[in-house]
């Protein structure tokens, strides 16, 4: 998997994968023009769509409707170091008996970006200074 992330100026990013284009953003009291979400948004998003894949996946496995399926996920910040300390993933789907009710509380805690979340990565950061070709 790959992401790449081109500077647009001050504080706008664009972000491509597989030829689709979204635009990172801060809004305007953090020095933006609040055109884009901003990164922990984006984190939001990540976690809300793949819990809303595994709910989907559940419910057309089981011929379930899906219509109406719905998720809201919330963040409280954290301090020292500064972070998203807290998730609330709602999952609103059509009326279904409680087992399956269960069965979906399951599917999206088996979500990839669920467990990423719950248990660290690794994460490698690395410089690399371009190169300046001078003629003299």
């Amino acid at each position: 998997m790959e992401v790449r992330i081109l500077h647009l100026g001050d504080v706008r990013f664009e972000a491509n994968a597989r030829g689709h284009r979204v635009v990172c953003d801060q809004p305007p009291d953090n020095g933006g023009s609040d055109s884009g979400m901003t990164p922990p948004e984006y984190l939001l998003v990540s976690l809300g769509t793949c819990a809303g894949f595994y709910a989907a996946q559940y419910l057309k496995t089981r011929s379930l409707p899906a219509r109406g399926l719905e998720v809201k996920v919330t963040a409280e910040k954290g301090a020292q170091p500064a972070r998203l300390a807290r998730f609330r993933i709602e999952v609103t789907v059509p009326a279904l008996d409680p087992r399956h009710e269960e069965g979906i509380l399951r599917a999206v805690k088996a979500c990839l970006i669920h467990h990423t979340l719950l248990n660290a990565p690794e994460i490698d950061t690395v410089v690399n200074a371009a190169a300046e070709l001078h003629s003299g």
